[in-house]
């Protein structure tokens, strides 16, 4: 399911995402760098705050610039969808993400999504088994 995915370039926009992260008070600067499926490269970085609790990671960061510049969407079936995501630090480390972003990128990626990871990139399925998603609120409905 790799295939076609660059994950080195992938990762070397998430290392520049990460020069410019906002970390004064934790001195740990993140980047993100995901793909839709049309190919669009879309980045972030962490932004913390100093009610640490107001921080944003650079995953967030990362969907929140692509849903506001119109680059993707929580559309299944759009184009705009993330296919794949990178995270990593400032010595270029691959990180895997946090539950919390593993729950953003499940609305914004699905289950299918590939996270990048020091074991190589994984669907997100296996890093958030069972996951809460927005099937469940329709099931309701």
């Amino acid at each position: 399911m790799t295939a076609g995915i660059d994950f080195d370039s992938l990762r070397n926009a998430a290392s520049t995402a990460m020069t410019r992260a906002y970390a004064p008070y934790s001195g740990f600067a993140v980047g993100a760098a995901g793909i839709t499926l049309s190919g669009q490269i879309i980045t972030g970085s962490n932004v913390e705050n100093v009610s640490y609790g107001l921080g944003l990671c650079a995953e967030v960061s990362m969907v929140a610039a692509g849903i506001s510049l119109g680059r993707m969407d929580a559309d299944r079936a759009s184009r705009e969808r993330l296919i794949a995501v990178s995270v990593c630090d400032a010595r270029g480390s691959v990180l895997t993400p946090c539950g919390r972003c593993r729950q953003v990128l499940l609305e914004f990626g699905g289950e299918e999504l590939l996270v990048d990871s020091a074991a190589g990139p994984r669907p997100l399925r296996e890093l958030l088994p069972d996951a809460f998603g927005p099937g469940h609120l329709e099931a309701i409905r």
